[in-house]
């Protein structure tokens, strides 16, 4: 599948591995803040923040993709996203750049020992591979 030109990307890292999210999917990329904890919801949900007057919930990539959590760092960033009508927030170890990408390959079943389901694509980049997201999949998992 050629991915056209105009189509840029928010790339960022998770551990080692590489992600991207389309950049019109993005409201905005904030520095983690107070997350109020929510009782009886999945691991991976670690609670809500206040974005101005408006609650979010924030989701953890690491713990849906099952790696270990990790002590937030001063490149830890909360990514808002809009998605459905509704703002969610994905806590990522470091937002590395707005990229575009020159071919884009269908996802393995599996990429570095996550479900490949919760990616549209593998996109190549000078860096290397970049698994771009999946919305539906990895904000509506159950």
């Amino acid at each position: 599948m050629q991915a056209s030109s105009q189509e840029q990307y928010i790339e960022f890292g998770i551990e080692q591995e590489q992600y991207a999210i389309r950049i019109q999917d993005i409201h905005e990329i904030i520095k983690i803040q107070e997350i109020t904890a929510i009782p009886n919801v999945t691991d991976y949900v670690k609670g809500v923040i206040n974005l101005r007057g408006r609650i979010v919930p924030v989701i953890s990539l690491r713990c849906l993709f099952g790696s270990e959590e990790a002590e937030y760092t001063k490149s830890s960033r909360i990514v808002v996203i809009h998605h459905l009508e509704e703002a969610v927030g994905i806590i990522v170890d470091r937002v590395n750049k707005v990229t575009t990408f020159t071919d884009i390959q269908p996802p393995p079943e599996r990429v570095g020992g996550v479900q490949g389901s919760f990616f549209t694509g593998i996109g190549l980049a000078e860096s290397g591979l970049v698994g771009i997201l999946r919305l539906d999949e990895v904000l509506l998992h159950e």
